[in-house]
């Protein structure tokens, strides 16, 4: 039975297959006249697409170098004022505020004298008297020489009374022992008058160089005081502007303390510190300036510098002159140099532009020496591995260079250009080398053009 039912399935199982089998040959058909009836499209053309660039022509030509530095104004000579001596103040300058110009010799304020003015004639009327004392001295030195000769002449003769009336009483017996003892008494009184004499005239030169030595010091006290009376009245040393004052009318100052500080604006310098080895490529030094003596940097050129305020919007700058090498800083490895301004050239275009005058933060632009034969580009062609794009046979080449120095929005290229080369000026990411070009001047490269090279 069961080998029965095996045998009726194996027909339907056949009969499966069968419609399967058309149906996959259907659809297989079906497939190939839907493909036959379908046009094959066109062949695309792999056109190169160029990259649009601007560029720059290659002309090397020598380039002065300008150092740029910043730095504040500052008068050249400023000085603050103190009293020397001490005292009320009873005067003071009727202009004696900050920003007023006080012209030089004008007073600025006055001590209280009198008690300077009693010092002084104490310590004249000691210069008088010790004059007195030597004018004395050397009167009183003349009569008593004189006296001196006429003690001597009297101890001559006491002496000579004395040896007649010895000579009377030993030899011839006349007279008396009393007699003789009284001759000897006078003559010992007068030589004694007569040594006493002769010490006092040896003494007097002694006693005039002591007096002429105590009217020296009398002569030195009467100039101190006389030095303190004058310096009660405290004096403008120069025509400048007050820059500040601490002191009243009526107020007590002493010795030392700072009252008025004056600026003189007629000079005006501006320290600036550049950076060691700018100073030392590019500052330009005299030939054969070393100072006659110490370690020191020699004298700079005196070239003219452009001086430009910071806050100017409008571009107003100032002429300077490069003077001395101020101080080297170790820690900052920077050279500070001054650059100096006169006063007519501070206030070149005033009032109708500000003049330049201390305390203005200033951009100082320095000429150094030129850069030989190199290539300006724009600094934003130079990549920061100093790199540059160019420009050949349509494709784009990167080419490594040495960059002389970058100056503002240039960079100038010593190494790794020829003349007449195409340097890309445009801002590219990452392009792919020897890409092809689509090539322009660039706007600016027309303005360089015009420079004459050299």
């Amino acid at each position: 039975m069961k080998n029965s039912h095996s045998i009726a399935k194996k027909p339907k199982a056949i009969h499966r297959l069968i419609i399967c089998a058309i149906v996959l040959l259907t659809g297989v058909g079906a497939m190939l006249a839907l493909a036959s009836m379908k046009k094959p499209p066109a062949e695309a053309r792999l056109d190169e697409r160029p990259l649009h660039v601007e560029v720059w022509p290659a002309r090397s030509r020598d380039v002065p170098v300008i150092i740029s530095g910043y730095g504040e104004a500052r008068p050249l000579d400023m000085v603050t004022i103190s009293p020397e001596v001490s005292g009320r103040i009873v005067m003071s300058h009727p202009q004696l505020e900050a920003g007023e110009i006080i012209p030089r010799g004008e007073v600025l304020f006055r001590i209280d004298d009198r008690d300077y003015r009693a010092d002084h004639s104490e310590a004249s009327a000691a210069v008088q008297q010790w004059r007195n004392t030597i004018l004395r001295l050397r009167k009183q030195a003349a009569i008593d020489q004189e006296r001196l000769k006429t003690l001597r002449r009297s101890q001559g003769l006491a002496e000579d009374e004395f040896d007649r009336l010895k000579n009377l009483f030993e030899q011839d017996r006349v007279g008396t022992r009393s007699g003789v003892d009284a001759a000897e008494r006078a003559a010992n009184t007068a030589r004694d008058q007569a040594d006493q004499m002769d010490q006092a005239v040896t003494l007097y030169p002694i006693q005039i160089r002591e007096a002429q030595n105590s009217l020296k010091a009398a002569q030195a006290r009467l100039e101190i005081a006389a030095i303190r009376l004058e310096r009660c009245v405290v004096s403008a040393p120069f025509s400048g502007r007050v820059r500040s004052v601490s002191i009243e009318q009526g107020q007590y100052v002493t010795a030392g303390v700072a009252a008025v500080t004056l600026a003189d604006d007629a000079i005006l310098e501006i320290h600036i510190p550049i950076d060691s080895r700018d100073a030392r490529q590019w500052l330009r030094f005299e030939a054969g300036s070393l100072p006659p003596s110490g370690a020191w940097f020699g004298d700079l050129e005196p070239v003219t510098s452009r001086i430009t305020w910071t806050e100017a919007l409008d571009g107003q700058h100032w002429e300077g002159t490069l003077h001395r090498v101020v101080a080297f800083n170790k820690e900052t490895r920077t050279l500070t140099v001054a650059v100096r301004i006169s006063a007519a050239e501070a206030v070149s275009g005033a009032p109708a532009q500000m003049p330049l005058v201390e305390g203005m933060f200033c951009l100082v632009e320095i000429p150094g020496k030129s850069m030989r034969q190199v290539i300006a580009l724009p600094r934003w062609a130079v990549s920061f591995e100093n790199t540059v794009y160019v420009a050949r046979d349509q494709r784009l080449k990167t080419v490594p260079v040495r960059v002389a120095r970058i100056q503002g929005d240039r960079a100038y290229i010593a190494e790794g250009l020829q003349d007449g080369e195409q340097i890309i000026v445009t801002r590219l990411v990452d392009p792919l080398e020897n890409t092809l070009l689509k090539i322009s001047e660039a706007a600016d490269a027309k303005v360089s053009s015009d420079e004459k090279p050299s």
